[in-house]
């Protein structure tokens, strides 16, 4: 169970019963029904906030219910309703129904909140039974069970740039470089156990918000590695940054290492291979000048396509791929706003 992903119960407030009560004053011996209603059970309540951008504070905690209403009293008075749970959530997230699979609700499509159990009705006192022929009615209703049921939420990461690639290859100190994001970095593979999300702050008080995809491996789309529960955040990405290791160290060659997660991509959903994609050769400071150039002839030789070579050691082509990085942003907002105007 990863952070972008969680399995949780939720139920609204019972109402509360309705009371069975006589009026009981001075010279009044016989007094009519004055049992109260019992008051509304609360609703648990799915908010979006923008502070939040993992579910993993729900992982922790399973069971979500509402408060119950209160029992009506006598005197006519009703009970107090329970109060609301209300639920953060990152936008982005998938609410869906956990016995039918079926989508209940996309969160990246509302404004505010949802309503997504509702509290039970509170159940009519004694006195609303009360008629001509029943002057002395001694029953009252009991409250409504809250609506309950089993959820799954799946977050997709609402970012503008995905970055792929092997483990290891060097997204997450690109991610730290780029953003104010501090992704765990350490020299081996599945360092990154959870999407992490940073904030790109460029000129002209521009900014992108990049994903750093843990790494997939030859089959990630049938659960294999780290499984394929983080290829549907890429979904949502405008433009992918394809990351290629040429360390000596490395097991792959860079274009098979391209290739096998291209492949994922397709096997998962073919309209993936169709976004937009800089590739980029990190660890070139490992390779001397002559080495280096022989290999971005032979990898852009390869997968037919130019790449840009950088080390993220010592900064090597990083504010050029920025550059791309918001020119390729640019030309696809382009294309969006000429697609949606005609």
């Amino acid at each position: 169970m990863f952070a972008d992903e969680a399995v949780i119960f939720v139920k609204g407030g019972n109402g509360g019963n309705g009371c069975v009560s006589f009026r009981r004053e001075k010279y009044v011996p016989h007094g009519g029904p004055d049992g109260g209603n019992g008051g509304k059970g609360g609703d648990v309540i799915f908010s979006v906030s923008g502070k939040i951008d993992t579910l993993l504070d729900l992982t922790s905690r399973v069971k979500h219910i509402a408060e119950n209403g209160a029992h009506g009293k006598g005197s006519t008075k009703r009970g107090r309703d329970g109060k609301d749970l209300i639920i953060d959530l990152p936008r982005g997230t998938i609410v869906k129904d956990k016995e039918s699979g079926r989508v209940l609700k996309d969160m990246s499509t509302v404004d505010k909140s949802i309503v997504i159990a509702r509290g039970g009705r509170g159940g009519r006192g004694n006195k609303y039974f009360a008629s001509s022929i029943n002057q002395v009615p001694r029953q009252a209703e009991k409250g409504k069970q809250g609506e309950e049921r089993w959820l799954i939420l799946e977050l997709k990461l609402l970012a503008d740039v995905g970055l792929i690639g092997m483990p290891n290859a060097g997204k997450s100190t690109l991610l730290s470089r780029l953003s104010a994001a501090r992704p765990k970095i350490a020299d081996y593979p599945f360092t990154t156990l959870q999407p992490q999300l940073g904030i790109v702050e460029v000129e002209n008080y521009r900014r992108f918000v990049m994903a750093d995809i843990p790494g997939l491996i030859e089959g990630a789309h049938r659960g294999i590695g780290l499984g394929d529960e983080f290829l549907r955040h890429i979904e949502r990405t405008k433009l992918l940054v394809h990351i290629l290791d040429v360390s000596p160290l490395s097991t792959l060659k860079p274009w098979d290492a391209y290739f096998i997660i291209r492949n994922e991509l397709k096997l998962y959903n073919p309209k993936l291979t169709e976004k937009k994609e800089i590739v980029i050769v990190n660890k070139m400071d490992l390779l001397d000048t002559e080495a280096g150039n022989e290999c971005i002839q032979t990898i852009e030789e390869k997968i037919s396509k130019p790449v840009c070579p950088v080390s993220m050691v010592t900064g090597r082509n990083i504010v050029t791929l920025l550059s791309k990085i918001v020119s390729t942003l640019d030309e696809i907002q382009t294309k969006s706003c000429e697609f949606l105007c005609g």
